[in-house]
């Protein structure tokens, strides 16, 4: 009975101290994981790395995820995991061979070169890299299950903002030569189910509309205070950007409605940045007479559809 009692008081001094460590763990957050699928270079420094694994967290391996695709080919077979092909990714081997069960969620991230600005390029490129990133995957989870292995692998793709993976100052760095830039892998070891790249603009400040005059592409001193809060935010805010759509009534051709509508969304971006904030984080969607909210066939109805959206992301 004497003994029981002493490992009871035992247990009692230690809960304080578990569930202390509880709380910590879990106030940590994985930075790779913050903000719009945007990562900053002193982030990427932080990121845990391949010392040990704890099923609770989350791991940035710095691996060229195509590699995958050559562990098929019938010329050249892997049948060894630690050959040198595995790279940096041999640890993950090594930790899935002695955890056979313990499920992975693996997720192969890229980016598109940020000199690109053709959209219907960066569309054409984004689909293919999606693509070829998805097919590394399955390759490797297809060869896991002809080696055997008990793991059971999810898969997932994801673009990120190279901008934010080096730093906001990328302008003044090296820039990359590459349409395609492979980033890496971040890896998941549990069963729960966990997003990789969550919303950075959920729950964020809502802002109001910025009202233009029919055929006007001037902006209203009336919404100065509008741009200071809005200037504020971001600065606050420092992972979240910021979309403008612009929007004109249906007067005049579509062609004048969608420059007229590009122009009022550069006069935003302009003042913008003049109070401070960099102009990558300003998005211009032009959008000319589509998504009237008033009568066209009224004044008021087409005060009313001479507006810009001020949209977080």
């Amino acid at each position: 009975m004497k003994r029981i009692l002493i490992l009871v008081a035992a247990l009692l001094l230690i809960a304080p101290s578990v569930v202390e460590a509880q709380k910590k763990g879990k106030k940590e957050v994985n930075p790779i994981l913050e903000g719009k699928k945007k990562v900053r270079q002193t982030d990427f420094d932080s990121v845990w790395r391949f010392t040990t694994f704890n099923t609770k967290k989350k791991y940035f391996c710095n691996f060229n995820y195509l590699t995958f695709n050559s562990i098929n080919d019938a010329d050249k077979p892997i049948k060894d995991s630690r050959q040198e092909i595995w790279g940096e990714f041999r640890p993950v081997m090594n930790f899935l061979e002695t955890n056979s069960r313990v499920p992975v969620k693996i997720c192969a991230i890229y980016a598109i070169n940020p000199s690109i600005t053709d959209k219907v390029k960066r569309m054409q490129l984004e689909e293919r890299a999606s693509q070829a990133a998805k097919e590394a995957l399955e390759n490797f989870s297809a060869w896991m299950k002809l080696r055997e292995y008990r793991n059971k692998i999810t898969i997932q793709v994801a673009q990120i903002d190279y901008r934010y993976w080096y730093g906001s100052d990328y302008v003044t760095m090296q820039k990359p030569t590459d349409d395609i830039i492979i980033v890496g892998e971040v890896l998941f070891f549990a069963t729960k189910k966990i997003d990789f790249f969550p919303n950075a603009a959920e729950g964020a400040k809502t802002f109001k509309t910025i009202k233009f005059l029919p055929n006007s592409t001037e902006l209203m001193a009336s919404f100065d205070k509008e741009l200071d809060e809005l200037a504020e935010y971001l600065k606050e805010n420092d992972r979240l950007e910021v979309l403008l759509k612009s929007y004109t009534d249906d007067n005049g051709t579509e062609t004048y409605n969608i420059a007229i509508s590009k122009k009022r969304a550069e006069a935003i971006r302009n003042a913008l940045v003049k109070r401070n904030i960099v102009p990558h984080r300003i998005e211009i969607e032009a959008l000319g007479s589509e998504n009237p909210i008033g009568d066209n066939l009224t004044y008021e109805g087409k005060v009313a559809n001479n507006r810009v959206d001020v949209v977080i992301q």
